[in-house]
């Protein structure tokens, strides 16, 4: 009997072995033939780092906490410090420099956009076969059709071209603004309600054949600053720009909450990764917005302009937690691609690094340096703990100005040195005590600034008249 067994059990050993030569790596096949996520992508648009409930904001933010604590909060993320170039980093996962997009906002007059030659994550996202939309503001060029969203990607677009239209009329500088599939579109109603709807209705009525990439980049909380009266019920004891500003958070909120119910209705929680982020620092920090201790603003490098709230939440895959390695808008573009196992081969070379590992604990901070910007002017690069800020106090170009000192005579360059570790509030410059670290710093920042490209021009040109539809030429 018990040599029967022994020749059973090798037999078994024998089969075995066999089945580990034909199938070598059976995990590896496991993980292939795993789903692969939907994507919800919110961007968020002047949100003040710490206007965010989980920061501990006298605004109400119960929807994004609940994803936010739900997931991976990251606490040194990084965007660019004013609109469109974020946008541009997160399309491609390239620095804007790269585009000549690091100075300004792509404006309503513009006469470029995000290069055709780019790559962009709806195409690639598409090409491994996901649904694509976007539900919300472009604001990466508009002026001829091949730069609109959906040739560059997107099989679905709902929303606006440019920034700073009015929430109800949808008008911008004389101009409609709002489309649907890249045509007018007259939908009637607040900016935020309709983008929740639309997103609404794009997760039910998705090809469930097919994962889905859902980017909502909101107008709000973006001036002008309106909202239904209801919303600022809440905040009648603070001064009233923060007060509409606040309401029109708990819309964007409310919003937020409404595409998560859809989520969930259709019975999606576990099969989606939720992003949310803002796309450059809080305007006005100290009268409308809130940037916590992080020094000024939006249209600056100091960290106010260029750290943001942000998370990553995706139920039974990221553990809930704090994410304190500094990390990039470049970076989700490599992850979203590995994550939908999209082909990686292009022409152009990305910036972005995976940062899947880091947000499951499997690995570490991905870079070792992060280019904030390049300008003619300014500049910004942090590497490890360390932050080196050129020019600084010099208005950017959309009028924004830098730190405490602005006001100071811009006519000489300023190198200013910062330890995050030990001042996030870039109160103590260190260059003079460490300069031989300052130098370090400059070499690593010149060598990205040596392969900028000239900076885009956003003059408005002589003579120029808003069509009636932007977007659209007129008859």
């Amino acid at each position: 009997m018990k040599s029967r067994q022994r020749a059973t059990a090798a037999i078994i050993r024998c089969l075995l072995l066999a089945i580990s030569i034909l199938v070598p790596d059976v995990p590896q096949a496991q993980a292939a033939a795993a789903p692969r996520p939907n994507v919800v992508f919110l961007l968020a648009d002047d949100l003040g780092s710490h206007d965010v409930g989980w920061r501990g904001s006298d605004i109400k933010t119960p929807n994004l906490d609940r994803l936010a604590l739900a997931g991976a909060r990251l606490d040194q993320f990084y965007v660019q410090p004013v609109c469109s170039p974020t946008r541009a980093a997160l399309m491609t996962g390239r620095y804007p420099f790269r585009h000549g997009l690091q100075v300004s906002v792509v404006r309503p007059w513009a006469q470029y956009g995000l290069p055709l030659e780019e790559r962009t994550l709806p195409q690639a996202l598409a090409e491994a076969g996901y649904e694509t939309a976007i539900v919300g503001k472009w604001h990466l060029g508009h002026f001829r059709p091949e730069y609109l969203p959906t040739r560059r990607g997107f099989a679905h677009q709902y929303g606006h071209y440019n920034g700073a239209l009015d929430y109800f009329t949808h008008i911008r500088d004389g101009g409609f603004d709002w489309h649907r599939d890249d045509h007018e579109c007259r939908d009637e109603g607040y900016a935020t309600h309709l983008l929740a709807k639309e997103a609404m209705r794009v997760i039910r009525e998705r090809d469930k054949a097919r994962p889905l990439f859902l980017y909502v980049p909101f107008n709000a909380v973006h001036s002008p600053l309106q909202v239904p009266p209801s919303y600022e019920e809440a905040y009648k004891a603070i001064a009233q720009e923060r007060r509409t500003y606040a309401g029109m958070v708990a819309a964007m909120d409310e919003a937020v909450g409404q595409i998560k119910a859809a989520i969930d209705e259709a019975g999606m929680s576990d099969q989606t990764l939720f992003v949310f982020s803002s796309d450059n620092g809080g305007p006005s920090p100290g009268t409308r917005t809130s940037n916590g201790p992080l020094r000024a603003g939006k249209g600056t490098l100091y960290e106010g302009g260029v750290r943001v709230c942000a998370f990553a939440t995706w139920e039974g895959r990221i553990k809930p937690g704090a994410v304190t390695a500094p990390l990039h808008m470049v970076d989700w573009y490599p992850t979203l691609l590995g994550l939908a196992g999209a082909s990686p081969e292009q022409k152009l070379p990305i910036d972005g690094r995976d940062l899947w590992p880091v947000l499951t604990g499997s690995g570490g901070p991905p870079h070792d340096e992060i280019l904030l910007n390049s300008t003619p002017r300014q500049g910004a690069i942090r590497v490890a703990d360390w932050k080196l800020v050129i020019n600084g106090h010099v208005p950017n170009a959309d009028g924004d100005e830098g730190g405490a000192d602005s006001r100071k005579d811009a006519g000489s360059e300023r190198v200013a040195l910062f330890d995050l570790a030990a001042d996030p509030g870039e109160k103590q410059d260190r260059a003079a005590e460490k300069p031989r670290l300052a130098a370090q710093l400059r070499a690593r920042y010149d060598f990205y600034a040596a392969q900028a490209v000239p900076p885009k021009s956003h003059a408005k040109p002589r003579g120029f008249k808003s069509p009636k539809v932007w977007g659209e030429a007129d008859e």
